[in-house]
């Protein structure tokens, strides 16, 4: 009850003046952060915020296979289907070798690199199902990808005529580099209606990556699990059953034609389930720790951020 109350009040947050561009999931878990750091989390609900960390988190991710189709991942294009790879993959690839550099924790670097180079917040959460980072790792992570992914969406709309990018390659590149998918949907509009349905749509098949990649790392760490089988407690990684959930609705999307408006209730509820997962996240959240990380983490969510935004351009530019 108090992570979907706290989830209610993100929605209901975004009618105030000025907030309207941050997601109901950034604005979920900055009041959870707030009241944990304010009033304490109250431990009657300590069993709920843990429900909702695990299972709530993990059904609203598999509803998000919902919010796409394989034959819109086709209308990407072969061209624009590797770009979105390519960048994805080496975006990833820099930011965890560049969070080595900067002495940036693993876990911490893991995040940043899935929310900057999947889908913002909800990789965040999704990758961290696997990886077992801190919350207060989390919420860092989630910070980093809201602050640059809002950067850039009141950025791009700027530049395509200084790019010289068609409708099509601006959508293209939103949907290719800017974090979260409201933030590509409202930067992409902003270059006409083509560029918008095309960097949705761009975004949405960037989105369907997330299911490789918590797969991939969820291997990772159970492979090092069993490397460290003689250190005592040592707990195995989670299989991300999960994920595959959110490829079976993917499947079923593509089958399956659900009414307009049906399919709109889904993606409200889909988001408000995540925002009470970050509610959650924000109610375990110490602000302390927090500040202890320093710097670096933060300029390791900028690096990956000009490294996703100029990758991304030179592809486009490419295949343009």
């Amino acid at each position: 009850m108090l992570t979907g109350a706290i989830a209610a009040a993100g929605f209901g947050l975004r009618y105030a003046p000025g907030l309207s561009i941050f997601s109901p999931m950034i604005l979920a878990i900055t009041v959870g952060i707030g009241m944990q750091n304010i009033v304490g989390t109250p431990v009657a609900a300590k069993a709920g915020v843990t429900f909702a960390l695990r299972r709530v988190l993990r059904f609203a991710i598999i509803l998000l296979g919902l919010q796409l189709t394989v034959q819109q991942a086709m209308a990407v294009g072969v061209m624009g289907l590797g770009a979105i790879v390519l960048t994805l993959v080496c975006t990833f690839m820099f930011t965890t070798w560049f969070g080595r550099v900067l002495g940036v924790d693993r876990r911490l670097t893991q995040l940043i690199a899935a929310g900057t180079s999947i889908c913002g917040a909800s990789a965040v959460i999704a990758t961290n199902t696997v990886t077992g980072a801190k919350d207060e790792d989390v919420a860092y992570a989630v910070a980093c990808v809201t602050i640059f992914g809002s950067m850039a969406m009141f950025i791009y709309p700027l530049l395509p005529g200084l790019l010289h990018l068609n409708a099509h390659a601006y959508g293209l590149w939103t949907g290719a580099s800017i974090h979260e998918i409201a933030q590509v949907v409202a930067a992409a509009f902003q270059g006409g209606q083509d560029a918008g349905e095309f960097g949705t749509v761009s975004k949405l098949t960037r989105v369907a990556m997330l299911a490789p990649v918590v797969i991939v790392l969820g291997l990772i760490a159970a492979r090092r699990a069993r490397g460290n089988a003689t250190a005592p407690n040592q707990a195995s990684a989670p299989i991300p059953w999960f994920v595959f959930g959110f490829l079976a609705m993917i499947v079923v999307n593509s089958l399956i034609t659900i009414p307009a408006d049906v399919k709109a209730t889904i993606v409200i509820a889909t988001t408000f389930l995540l925002s009470m997962a970050l509610a959650a996240m924000g109610l375990e959240t110490d602000l302390a720790k927090l500040r202890a990380k320093g710097i670096r983490p933060f300029l390791l969510g900028f690096a990956a951020f000009l490294f996703i935004a100029s990758f991304s351009l030179a592809l486009v530019k490419m295949i343009a």
